[in-house]
């Protein structure tokens, strides 16, 4: 889970939703489920909402961000969905 560095943020926590992924709503745009958690506590969930614009963009900065980075061996493919044990699959 992502925690916020603000000093006026501290004890919040912003991540993903355990066992749920990226989905695209009917307009054709993304939503990403997230958790905000304050000092240990569940307060909500939100989704994050992205154009496939924005989504496109928010990919770019991060392929740049972690240009650097060795690529785990396990690492899905780029735009390939990602299959777990049961049949499930995300992208």
């Amino acid at each position: 889970m992502s925690r916020a560095r603000s000093g006026a943020s501290e004890g919040w926590q912003v991540g993903l939703v355990p066992g749920r992924g990226l989905r695209r709503e009917r307009n054709g745009d993304l939503a990403l489920p997230l958790q905000v958690v304050r000092s240990g506590q569940h307060v909500a969930l939100a989704s994050l909402l992205l154009t496939v614009a924005e989504a496109e963009q928010l990919h770019a900065a991060l392929c740049y961000a972690l240009g650097a980075e060795s690529v785990p061996a396990d690492a899905p493919e780029c735009r390939e969905p990602i299959h777990y044990p049961g049949g499930r699959q995300r992208y």
